[in-house]
């Protein structure tokens, strides 16, 4: 059977990954959102949060390559949680052209919010955590492939 056979019509929409994930990705998203309103974050800040949460002070640099984001699109992330009073953007002490990111004793108090997060979003899913860690597992892979062909 060739892999024509089996798909049908290789340009069907059900059948493109980039619709799958783009689907997926709105929908995932959009459990996210009613958990981040009351902490005052979107989905967008969220993740940078993560990554201070997980290792803070950071530059604009590492969180831009952590977060896979061009500076130009972090740039506004980081002034809307700086004007929220969740980190400080300030100048290295070892080399002024770094703007380093740390978080200010709020945004490290919203972490124990945040840390209820994960399990309710599992439970919305509804999938077991073998098949959750196999999804992580594939989607890692599709991003180290797309990120080595740039």
């Amino acid at each position: 059977m060739t892999e024509d056979a089996r798909v049908g019509d290789p340009l069907a929409l059900e059948h493109q990954v980039c619709f799958a994930l783009a689907v997926a990705s709105r929908n995932v998203i959009a459990l996210y959102r009613p958990l981040l309103e009351p902490m005052g974050l979107t989905h967008p800040q969220y993740l940078v949060m993560l990554a201070l949460w997980q290792r803070s002070p950071l530059s604009v640099k590492e969180l831009s390559r952590l977060l896979q984001l061009d500076p130009g699109t972090l740039s506004p992330l980081l002034k809307r949680l700086e004007s929220g009073g969740l980190i400080h953007r300030r100048r290295a002490e070892h080399d002024e052209r770094v703007l380093e990111v740390t978080l200010t004793a709020t945004g490290r108090a919203l972490r124990a919010e945040a840390q209820k997060i994960p399990p309710a979003i599992i439970k919305q899913l509804g999938m077991p955590i073998d098949e959750l860690l196999q999804l992580h597992a594939a989607l890692t892979r599709v991003i180290a492939i797309t990120s080595a062909s740039d």
